[in-house]
């Protein structure tokens, strides 16, 4: 008598395709479409660090947060969110309180991560410009998973965020004066760390993140001046 059969789990597209809910043609976008993530991909292939095997643990920690930072930048909808479980997802920064996922639609997701400077503030850059900022500054931002040190359903990992600096930095600091760094043309690259609580079918449903809120424009200005635009001060 043969042994029975066991079933192969199955997991869900977003944790098996980095684009998988580009293809949620019936999703509300911000933008009336879903974005072009090619060039992003591109730079991603060409300097990624870490290799991860197509099913590793790894590899499918990496595709769920690409998916869901896609939906959380671009699909302006909560029921649209397919990588989260709406009852229950919440973000943190740093220990921070707890946000909704509602607060991130509204602010976005550079607004809900960083923190008031000389450089930005959130308060004073909405959602809209915001993304604006820093997709001018870099126009590729890619992401990846470098370790994951625990498995579902609490997922601990740390992971890089990288582009270059091809244009100048524009943006609101904490004294809502317009400021301006000029472009130099090299690499930014910030790392953090994310425990990432997630339910039976791989949905999010509490997302705790540590990282250097300035790092990034510690590699912007790395003398840590600004230009002041005479017109807003």
């Amino acid at each position: 008598m043969s042994a029975p059969e066991t079933a192969t789990p199955t997991i869900p597209d977003y944790a098996g395709d980095p684009n998988a809910v580009l293809n949620d043609t019936n999703a509300v976008w911000r933008h009336g479409d879903p974005p072009n993530y090619s060039n992003t991909r591109k730079v991603f292939e060409e300097t990624k660090r870490m290799s991860h095997e197509s099913g590793s643990l790894e590899a499918i920690v990496q595709n769920i947060v690409k998916n869901w930072e896609i939906e959380a930048s671009f699909k302006s909808s909560l029921t649209d969110w397919r990588t989260v479980d709406p009852n229950k997802y919440t973000f943190v920064m740093n220990g921070g309180e707890p946000q909704s996922a509602e607060h991130m639609l509204r602010v976005g997701t550079y607004n809900a991560i960083l923190t008031e400077s000389n450089f930005y503030s959130p308060v004073n850059n909405d959602f809209e410009s915001s993304h604006k900022t820093f997709k001018r500054m870099m126009p590729t931002f890619a992401w990846e998973v470098l370790e994951v040190y625990s498995g579902p359903p609490k997922v601990a990992f740390k992971w890089r965020h990288w582009g270059v600096m091809k244009n100048d930095y524009v943006g609101y600091n904490d004294k809502k004066q317009k400021v301006r760094v000029k472009a130099h043309g090299g690499p930014i690259d910030i790392q953090g760390v994310t425990v990432a609580t997630v339910n039976g079918g791989l949905k999010v449903e509490k997302l705790e993140t540590w990282f250097d809120p300035l790092s990034m424009f510690k590699q912007v200005s790395k003398d840590n001046e600004v230009l002041i635009d005479e017109d807003s001060a």
